[in-house]
């Protein structure tokens, strides 16, 4: 696959979303109550923001569930003991 197929095939995933809409699916739960999304045709990244509503996954925000991931495993395993 040369790159004008690569960008032409990610062209129509797009167009297809835009006309049909996202199929999304959890791809990760980083809380009870916060989870990461994922478009399963154009692999478009999601999650819950400080609100609580859904918005695009940014660098900044997937450094911030990376940061509750760790924090919240730690809490449970501090509960267990």
């Amino acid at each position: 696959m040369d790159l004008k197929e690569i960008k032409a095939t990610i062209i129509s995933k797009k167009i297809v979303c835009s006309i049909f809409g996202h199929k999304i699916v959890t791809s990760r739960n980083i809380t009870n109550h916060l989870k990461e999304y994922r478009c399963t045709v154009c692999k478009m990244e999601l999650t819950n923001d400080e609100e609580g509503y859904i918005t695009y996954l940014t660098p900044e925000l997937k450094e911030v569930n990376e940061a509750l991931v760790s924090f919240y495993q730690k809490k449970l395993l501090a509960k267990q003991h």
